[in-house]
């Protein structure tokens, strides 16, 4: 279900081929002017096509229905316009994790996508292999804030810098969730629990977990940070909440064999062997949830409209923020992606502005926020009339993800042309601990010293 360490690989390789022969990473010319030169605006006949690539198609649902829903809407707005839809190509469970391996593939073949949405994870590959373009350096600095600014709305601040580099913007940060710990009400009745106290603490979710299984015969909690195919964003949380990093501030060290990272994972072991936590896939996990098969879930927002069409009139679906490692103060990380243009012509390179302006504007965030779950990154939305103030106030499962906006710190992508390799040798050695009873210590060193023999050189 995963790549292998083969395929993987070769992405890398491929990558290292089409850098040398100036296919990726490079600089233009465009890209290093601001606003005295910026892209020209498209005329009111001129026509343009650009291809939008978004994981979000290689999702049944809320997320393919929200998402045609935009572009049409676009399409009305800008008739000069015209957008083809795809879902990245790749075959993979969590169409999230073909995102950059398509991208190299169609630029292999001299046709990437204008506007792609990838992954906080990759934002280091994606600026210095891939090539994502400076919006910057395309549109100007002054541009580019004023969309941040917004009409009415402005963006969180924790949220406005997600997509920079070295002081300049070349992504929009898009779409995500913090961790959201999600619970079922009514499975807490059943064990006796009051579901008014949910647990606030990793030693309060054991015990609670445990009870839920012991006397409904359910699962207790299942932790959507433990496996490869989660990748790393919620995992980054729980070892950052425990006091430890799983890289250095400076980028230059590997920390998740660190005694933060060992002591977390030994937590999560023991959900399993406890019989608390279920053996269970990603996918098995969240729709175990939303089926009312298991008392909690750790879980990113975008999966909301998935719990709640499956606790509609059957069961009684709550959240509240992540639990704490005693009385360690909680720092959640950030799931999601942003929107990056790859286009080299200008007029698709306008288009293609004008189409990730209007993904992230308010008028898109109240349908994206309504119609799947994610955060609204213009959060004064929240209280606005006209925006998103009636549906939040119906809404609060969406609470604990703006709580824990405020204190949010950015997922931090792994350094070089191996990063994927690192992060998910770091993920295979986390699921093996969890859910096949390997040595903690022993098993995340080996990884780590995998994965350091795999960093940049300094």
């Amino acid at each position: 279900m995963n790549r292998t360490l083969l395929g993987v690989g070769a992405l890398v390789t491929s990558a290292l081929v089409l850098t040398a022969c100036g296919g990726l990473g490079s600089t233009t010319t465009t890209e290093t002017t601001s606003a005295s030169q910026p892209v020209p605006e498209l005329t009111d006949d001129q026509q343009v096509s650009i291809v939008f690539e978004s994981y979000n198609y290689g999702l049944a649902g809320a997320w393919t229905d929200t998402f045609n829903t935009l572009i049409s809407e676009f399409e009305t707005q800008h008739p000069n316009i015209t957008v083809t839809a795809q879902k990245p190509q790749g075959n993979s469970p969590n169409p999230a994790t073909d995102t950059v391996s398509s991208i190299q593939n169609q630029t292999v073949a001299g046709a990437p996508p204008d506007v792609a949405q990838l992954g906080f994870s990759d934002l280091d590959f994606t600026i210095n292999q891939l090539g994502a373009r400076s919006l910057d350096g395309l549109f100007g600095k002054d541009e580019v804030q004023k969309n941040f600014d917004g009409t009415k709305h402005a963006y969180a601040p924790t949220a406005r810098t997600l997509a920079d580099w070295d002081g300049t913007t070349y992504g929009i940060p898009f779409v995500f969730s913090t961790p959201v710990f999600y619970y079922n009400a009514t499975l807490f009745e059943q064990a006796g629990l009051d579901p008014a106290d949910p647990p606030s603490t990793w030693d309060e979710v054991a015990g609670a977990a445990k009870t839920i299984a012991d006397r409904t015969g359910k699962g207790g909690v299942y932790l959507d940070c433990l496996t490869k195919s989660a990748k790393d964003w919620c995992f980054q949380s729980l070892v950052r909440s425990n006091g430890g990093r799983v890289i250095s501030e400076d980028r230059t060290s590997l920390e998740f064999a660190d005694e933060a990272a060992v002591e977390a994972t030994t937590m999560a072991q023991k959900l399993v062997a406890d019989g608390a936590t279920p053996v269970l896939s990603q996918q098995q996990g969240y729709e175990a949830f939303a089926r009312g098969d298991m008392g909690m879930i750790l879980e990113t927002s975008a999966i909301q409209g998935t719990f709640t069409k499956g606790a509609k009139d059957k069961w009684d679906l709550r959240a509240t923020t992540m639990p704490s490692f005693g009385d360690q103060p909680v720092v959640p990380t950030n799931s999601g992606a942003s929107l990056f243009t790859f286009a080299s012509d200008p007029a698709k390179q306008r288009a293609s502005w004008e189409l990730m302006k209007f993904l992230t504007s308010e008028q898109s965030y109240t349908t994206i926020s309504q119609g799947i779950g994610y955060l609204p990154l213009r959060t004064g939305l929240i209280d606005d009339p006209e925006g998103l103030a009636d549906w939040a106030s119906k809404s609060p499962l969406i609470g604990p993800n703006l709580e824990q906006l405020e204190s949010m710190e950015p997922w931090v992508s792994m350094p070089g042309n191996n990063y994927l390799q690192i992060r998910d040798g770091m993920m295979d050695a986390v699921e093996s601990i969890v859910y096949q009873g390997a040595d903690p210590g022993p098993t995340l060193q080996a990884a780590r010293d995998q994965g350091t023999a795999l960093l940049p050189a300094q």
